[in-house]
């Protein structure tokens, strides 16, 4: 479910010391209801990736791989470390030596922090360099109390980057998340981890 931005404005969370210059795309609701240290788990089930089930967002992801090949846009020198520096050099002193998490194993995002209640990780390319940011919230309504939350925060790259933001705009809310959001519950109700992803997180079309 789609969120108000204020349910991540108005968090106190370590990500906004970072990320003054990106604006927030979208916050959304995850389907993963848990006890107050279950962030960890999340995390774990998003960066070994999560398969998509709809056939729609796979042929959305394979147009979009093949343009960005034909076009150059995920290069190695379009991405974090190269186009732009990593948001771990934007570290305060306090966070430079917590956990970055686990590192992707079906995307090319890279993990920035993890805390035990948020988690960070960084991509970019020729369009835009983006932030994936995992919240864990405290819900009453919850199944334990607590629910994962996502937003997406991003920092387009000039001209082509507000016009591919605009582009995949549609697509990416009406089409992609949704499809992530069921397959993100499901992995959660099923208790597992993907064994042999297929690079269709959500944000990596960012």
């Amino acid at each position: 479910m789609r969120l108000p931005n204020s349910e991540h404005i108005d968090r106190p969370w370590r990500i906004h010391e970072l990320v003054a210059d990106f604006r927030l795309e979208d916050v959304w609701a995850l389907p993963a209801p848990g006890g107050p240290d279950e962030l960890p788990r999340l995390v774990d089930q998003i960066v070994h990736g999560v398969d998509s089930s709809s056939p729609l967002t796979r042929a959305l992801f394979a147009i979009r791989w093949k343009i960005g090949g034909l076009l150059g846009l995920d290069g190695d020198r379009t991405g974090v470390g190269s186009r732009v520096p990593s948001l771990r050099d934007r570290l305060p002193a306090d966070l430079r030596d917590v956990p970055r998490g686990p590192d992707f194993t079906a995307t090319p995002f890279a993990p920035v922090y993890l805390l035990h209640d948020e988690f960070a990780a960084e991509i970019a390319n020729r369009t835009v360099h983006a932030v994936m940011h995992i919240g864990w919230v405290a819900d009453p309504s919850a199944d334990g109390g607590y629910r994962g939350q996502m937003a997406v925060l991003v920092r387009p790259n000039g001209l082509l980057g507000g016009a591919y933001m605009a582009l995949i705009d549609p697509f990416r809310r009406w089409i992609v998340y949704p499809s992530l959001m069921r397959d993100i519950g499901a992995g959660w109700r099923a208790g597992s981890t993907p064994q042999a992803p297929t690079a269709t997180t959500a944000t990596r079309q960012q």
